[in-house]
C-alpha cells in the first residue's frame, strides 16, 4: 500500500486520490482536475499537494473533525484552526488502508 491511492472507475469524472488522515482517521479526497483542484508532484510515498486542504470548514458534518492542513514532502502539517488532537502538529503520513 502506498501513501496516496488514486481512485479509479467508471463513475469517476475528475481524477481523484484517497489519503488517510491520522487526525480526523478517515480518507480524504484530493482532486487534481476539474473545477477544484490541487497540484500534486507525482511521488506517492512522499506526496506533495498543494495548496492546503480544509475538510469540514464550516462544521456542517458534525461526525468529521474540522480539518485544515498542509501535505509536503510525505508530511502532514496540520494548522492550528483543526479541531481534532494533532493541530498545530507535523506528523508522518499513514498508508491508505
Amino acid at each position: 500500500m502506498a501513501k496516496v491511492e488514486k481512485l479509479r472507475g467508471n463513475s469517476i469524472k475528475h481524477e481523484t486520490f484517497i489519503v488517510e488522515c491520522p487526525g480526523c482517521k478517515t480518507l480524504h479526497q484530493i482532486w487534481t482536475t476539474g473545477p477544484v483542484k490541487w497540484s500534486f508532484n507525482g511521488d506517492y510515498e512522499r506526496p506533495t499537494f498543494s495548496p492546503s486542504l480544509f475538510v469540514n470548514p464550516d462544521g456542517s458534518n458534525p461526525t468529521v473533525p474540522k480539518c485544515h492542513s498542509f501535505i509536503r514532502n510525505g508530511i502532514w502539517e496540520f494548522l492550528s484552526d483543526c479541531t481534532h488532537e494533532l493541530a498545530g502538529q507535523k506528523v508522518p503520513m499513514i498508508e491508505v488502508e
